[in-house]
């Protein structure tokens, strides 16, 4: 049996309200989905929430922060953002909002005890109970991926929020399952992945597709509705350019 996910889509209709999707978390809202989600997350008095650096929009005056660094000397070298900041509730609750850096969708997870792993700009918060760190993918995954030679690992217990590009579409898998590479946005830890070509090596340089990850077992994977590379391709003709 799979480990079961405590996993909350917030729709439209009810973005204003504040939600405590498991007893054990902390009390949330999301507006503006599905195309720029702008969470707000309220934390009690003296307990901490953990924000990816440059995220934070709005917060309660009585929230102090600390930025701490995040995954050590290896995502240093691979130019990412390195850093996480640490905000405190002091003398009581406060609130604060947070906006990821691309427009798109946002979720929510409660992890008990479990791990997913995350591509490198999807984290978005945790609560201090789960543990943020950096997994080396292996020169051979992360350099065809096209995408970060490193996840973010996010294990233990509390809640996780990460974000995409684009909507969000959460696919169970038994077995079997082909993503391609630059529209993941997060996997379980039950999930086993392997990097490969679609086809031969004309399809790849001339099909418009890269490299696919090839997942098996069984668990969940969160995919984004767009990637980057085709937006800069769209974009690339409209470029000023001297004449």
């Amino acid at each position: 049996m799979s480990a079961q996910f405590n996993i909350t889509p917030v729709s439209p209709d009810a973005a204003a309200k504040t939600l405590a999707p498991d007893p054990r978390g902390l009390k949330f809202s999301v507006q503006g989905q599905p195309d720029y989600a702008f969470l707000s997350v309220q934390i009690p008095a003296n307990q901490t929430l953990k924000v990816e650096a440059s995220a934070m929009a709005t917060m309660d005056t009585n929230l102090a922060m600390k930025t701490r660094l995040r995954g050590g000397l290896g995502r240093f070298m691979t130019g990412e953002s390195i850093f996480i900041n640490e905000f405190t509730a002091q003398g009581g609750p406060g609130e604060i909002g947070i906006a990821p850096g691309a427009p798109g969708d946002l979720r929510h997870v409660y992890l008990d005890n479990q791990t997913i792993y995350l591509q490198n700009s999807a984290y978005v918060a945790s609560t201090s109970g789960v543990a943020v760190e950096s997994k080396w993918q292996g020169l051979v995954k992360g350099f065809f991926s096209g995408e970060s030679l490193f996840l973010i690992r996010c294990q233990g217990q509390g809640d996780l929020w990460f974000s995409s590009y684009g909507g969000i579409i959460e696919i169970d898998v038994s077995g079997e399952y082909v993503v391609d590479t630059g529209n993941i946005v997060a996997f379980t830890a039950g999930l086993s992945y392997n990097v490969t070509k679609v086809g031969g090596y004309k399809s790849l340089f001339f099909s418009g597709e890269g490299f696919v990850c090839r997942f098996s077992g069984q668990g969940r994977v969160w995919i984004q509705t767009r990637k980057v590379g085709p937006l800069v391709s769209w974009v690339w003709p409209f470029r000023p350019s001297k004449k």
